[in-house]
């Protein structure tokens, strides 16, 4: 008879939980790498650069906004089911310290 055969590949959620908590620690690196980008920019029209820098660096502030909520909404709700597998679906510490 052979041995019980181990899974070394991690369960589908607890994969794509640690890859949303990467991608959570990565996105300030990435957002201040892109802030960066209008200061690579060179022309000759000095004012239309500005207005072009300026809607780019908002339009990305905007963008920055909406990805970092999408990924706090993923993360926020493995945790609640994390939780309710956990500990029965109460909340709390238990402490009793209130």
């Amino acid at each position: 008879m052979s041995p019980e055969r181990v899974s070394v590949f991690l369960a589908r959620r607890s994969y794509r939980r640690r890859r949303m908590a990467d991608a959570a620690r990565l996105l300030p690196l990435a957002g201040g790498v892109l802030l960066c980008v209008p200061l690579l920019w060179q022309g000759a029209g000095g004012g239309a650069r500005t207005v072009a820098a300026l809607i780019y660096v908002f339009g990305l502030w905007a963008a920055l906004v909406v990805v970092s909520a999408l990924v706090s909404r993923h993360l926020r709700g493995n945790e609640d089911e994390a939780g309710r597998a956990d500990d029965g679906g109460t909340k709390g510490d238990g402490g009793g310290m209130e």
